[in-house]
């Protein structure tokens, strides 16, 4: 049936090219929204493939599902580019009637045709082609902590990376050009300021929270057998608002959220056997992204609008749950008598204030998806460097790994005795995601500052979450972020839900005020 969708979408409306209709504006308005519900639908059809490949397609199909994926791609760039989409974007742009959604799916429009018409179509598709096989290339070296035959591919990708960028354009850092794909405006020089005041003062806190008191966790290191990890993980999604009708849990070695549709947002974890958290608090990060996609208004599906607005505030979302709710004090007094029912050898003798000081442990640890809050951002600093100094052309491939342990060193106080949870622990870098990091850290910024308004329209905050009431909390974010999807943009955002621009103090604010007295500071 998949690869019947695919055959009919194909052919729809005479292949890859739309009709252009001569007349009025109106018409060119239905015609241009005709031509972006295709290449929304081409859209669905790679995040479906994408979605398999890293679920369930066997090895041996990584060939064939690269060359598919890449020729869909091309077809949706084919589209974004054409002399049909220049037309409409001329003429509904001049027009003073257009509708607000027409207008900013106009202007998504234009910012896509910009960028994708100064990148020749068979370099595309090329690319598309190179990551998917990176993509399986990355995880077999992950899984036997060979670096060097990533490396190769790893480099194959990020030169085509600055090739793109030098396609696109950039007025200081090839690195800028990658950041706006993601957080459209963002610029090194603006990072560099945000991320130098995060790192000083995140490292201040971490050096006062080791002379501090540690809570105890090694039980979070007993043996959990997954199966029952994986029932408590779908029953907590469900507490949390997650709708079963319109997604699904699978497993993966690299958790994350793919919307395939409306009514179609899937999310993966996994789970290890003697680490608790990564599978339950991998799962709430993921709901969090899929809690704003499920609940975009229905409105703007088969637009360019039907997605977040940015990589940023879309973070903001999974942070929030995953950190600000899911690890809070009064979360854990709430769900903790249903966990331990769950576990209840494993638990035996911990008290909910015991869990709740464990799942908040601060400690520098080598995996970014299972770090602490605190320390999380300085796993990103790490990142955004190193890719800042390739997109550059200052730093080797080859010599990531060193470089990798050097800064984790310098940073947290540890370093990766091998390249398994180094600098192949993440898949971002084999899918070409350069630039996509950075956006974790916009997310934590973003997620505080957010609460902190939450807290001034819902005063009773910690007791709703106390009492397992999320409807509130959902309703407030639905109103202020979710519904609007990329019809607002991230700027207008925090502007409208928090009355001020990104500000980094409101985290810093946040962190002291729940670590002091864990740590007894």
């Amino acid at each position: 049936m998949l690869f019947k969708w695919i055959a009919e979408l194909l052919t729809r409306r005479g292949g890859y090219e739309v009709q252009v209709s001569s007349g009025t504006t109106a018409t060119t308005r239905e015609d241009f929204r005709a031509m972006v519900k295709t290449m929304m639908d081409y859209k669905s059809a790679l995040d479906l493939l994408d979605w398999d490949a890293q679920t369930q397609m066997p090895e041996q199909g990584v060939q064939a599902r690269s060359d598919a994926m890449g020729m869909l791609a091309a077809a949706r760039f084919r589209l974004s580019v054409s002399a049909q989409m220049q037309e409409y974007l001329g003429e509904l742009a001049a027009s003073a009637t257009l509708d607000p959604v027409t207008r900013r799916m106009v202007a998504i429009g234009q910012r896509e045709y910009d960028r994708n018409c100064k990148v020749p179509e068979a370099r595309f598709q090329a690319y598309v082609t190179l990551t998917t096989q990176a993509q399986s290339v990355w995880a077999k070296a992950r899984e036997e902590d060979d670096f060097a035959s990533f490396a190769p591919w790893l480099l194959r990708v990020i030169q085509m990376k600055r090739e793109f960028a030098e396609y696109w354009g950039y007025d200081e850092h090839p690195y800028d050009a990658m950041l706006d794909e993601y957080e459209p405006g963002l610029t090194v020089a603006e990072l560099d300021a945000t991320f130098a005041l995060v790192r000083d003062q995140t490292v201040q806190l971490l050096d006062r929270i080791r002379k501090g008191r540690k809570p105890e966790a090694e039980f979070l290191q007993r043996y959990f057998d997954p199966a029952r990890q994986r029932d408590f993980s779908r029953w907590m999604l469900g507490q949390l608002g997650y709708d079963w009708r319109s997604g699904r849990l699978d497993e993966t070695a690299h958790p994350f959220c793919t919307t395939i549709g409306h009514g179609d947002v899937r999310i993966t974890t996994r789970y290890l056997p003697h680490f608790f958290n990564s599978a339950l608090f991998g799962a709430i990060h993921e709901c969090g992204h899929a809690l704003y996609e499920q609940n975009i208004s229905g409105e703007l599906f088969g637009t360019n609008l039907f997605e977040g607005t940015s990589m940023g505030i879309h973070e903001s979302q999974s942070r929030f749950w995953e950190n600000i709710v899911g690890r809070s004090e009064s979360f854990w007094e709430h769900y903790y008598p249903a966990l331990q029912s769950h576990f209840p050898d494993q638990l035996a003798g911990v008290t909910w204030r015991d869990f709740y000081a464990a799942v908040n442990v601060v400690e520098p640890s080598l995996i970014r998806v299972e770090a602490d809050e605190v320390t999380y951002n300085l796993h990103i600093m790490v990142r955004y460097e190193l890719e800042k100094g390739l997109a550059g052309g200052d730093l080797r491939v080859a010599d990531l790994p060193a470089i990798w342990r050097e800064k984790m060193q310098a940073y947290l106080g540890i370093a990766p005795g091998n390249d398994r949870d180094g600098v192949l622990q993440d898949v971002h870098w084999s899918s070409g995601l350069f630039g996509y990091f950075p956006s974790y850290a916009l997310g934590n910024l973003n997620s505080a500052q957010m609460a902190h308004a939450m807290r001034r329209a819902l005063p009773d905050l910690s007791a709703l979450i106390g009492r397992g009431e999320f409807a509130p909390v959902r309703a407030w974010l639905t109103d202020q972020v979710y519904q609007h999807g990329k019809l607002k943009t991230a700027a207008q955002i925090m502007m409208d839900a928090t009355g001020e621009p990104t500000n980094a103090t409101y985290l810093l604010k946040y962190f002291a005020e729940k670590y002091s007295p864990l740590y007894a500071l």
